[in-house]
């Protein structure tokens, strides 16, 4: 039995928040929620993107290891925009958001790789310069 059926004086539209909410049916957020969560993502975002920079221009760590570390940094920001500013989370409401964005990586992926293959497929079967010019007039 919920609050609201046992005690008369609150309304049956407002929500405990004890109770377990159905996807969509959540209390209203307050507006410093959103402020306080862009805040963050921004800041990350900021830290990473400075990170990444300076990672990149000085010897903190071994040459031949910096791509990597600008690839872990790199993918830690598209997390950040994912979570802060896309606000996708693993609740149960964000189900088709989380189905959309893999679809979308699988897209880009095929794609991608798609067009590695062909370019390598041309090159392997492309005829060399030297013979391409000996068969013009």
């Amino acid at each position: 039995m919920s609050t609201s059926e046992s005690d008369p004086r609150l309304p049956a539209d407002v929500l405990d928040e004890m109770e377990d909410h159905a996807p969509g049916d959540e209390p209203p957020e307050e507006g410093s929620h959103w402020v306080r969560n862009a805040n963050y993502g921004l800041g990350f975002s900021i830290l990473l993107t400075v990170g990444a920079f300076l990672l990149a221009g000085s010897n903190i760590i071994y040459t031949p290891a910096i791509p990597v570390a600008l690839i872990v940094l790199a993918i830690a920001q598209m997390g950040v925009h994912l979570v802060f500013f896309l606000h996708i989370t693993t609740g149960p409401d964000n189900t088709n958001n989380v189905l959309a964005l893999a679809f979308g990586i699988l897209v880009v992926f095929v794609v991608v790789l798609g067009s590695i293959w062909i370019m390598s497929h041309l090159h392997e079967n492309m005829m060399p310069m030297d013979q391409l010019m000996k068969m013009q007039p």
